[in-house]
């Protein structure tokens, strides 16, 4: 907790964590979870959400929800990343994961090393879920919260394997995508989408 106590005594309030989830995937939303942790009551095991197996991370993400002083989760749909580009709409995840939070920040500490425009002081941490705890509790709760919709986009969407991969490259993605076309959730100015559609 020490980048966020120092952050925290310089602007004079609480800090969140920040961080996202699914940038990388041909098809479904990005993710960004907003976390603000009591260094007195922090629940164990919290990791980058990468290093954790997916049982460990539902686990955690009912602990921290259960522990935080306050938490959000934001979404940025297809359509708002094919209209604003993957960066802008993850900020705009971000921003709602923060509007979420019901204690409202003073500063955000964010993974990475983009400044994006938040409600509040950015600063940044590349890096930073591996060096915050509030940054890597961000990071399950968006994971988990972005698995869950792809799940749920698996029944909407049968035969892709949205369940399993997430809607990131896969042999059982591609496949999919060569036998059935893209679906309403692809990402369709995602180069591989994008060549499909155009043969």
């Amino acid at each position: 907790m020490a980048l966020e106590t120092r952050l925290a005594a310089r602007v004079g309030g609480p800090v969140c964590g920040v961080d996202e989830a699914g940038r990388g995937p041909w098809a479904g939303p990005v993710s960004a979870g907003a976390v603000i942790l009591s260094a007195d009551h922090l629940p164990p095991g919290i990791d980058d959400s990468k290093a954790l197996t997916a049982a460990r991370r539902e686990v955690l993400a009912v602990e921290i929800k259960r522990c935080a002083v306050a938490w959000g989760v934001g979404f940025a749909s297809v359509e708002e990343i094919e209209t604003l580009n993957i960066l802008q709409a993850t900020g705009l995840a971000m921003r709602r994961a923060i509007e979420a939070l019901a204690v409202q920040p003073r500063a955000a500490l964010v993974d990475g090393n983009y400044r994006f425009s938040l409600p509040c002081d950015v600063e940044t941490a590349v890096g930073g879920d591996g060096l915050s705890l509030s940054i890597a509790a961000a990071s399950i709760l968006a994971k988990t919260a972005r698995d869950q919709v792809m799940i749920e986009m698996d029944a909407i969407y049968p035969g892709y394997g949205f369940a399993g991969h997430k809607g990131y490259n896969a042999p059982v993605h591609s496949a999919a995508l060569k036998a059935m076309g893209p679906c309403a959730i692809h990402r369709r100015n995602w180069s591989p989408i994008r060549a499909l559609l155009e043969a």
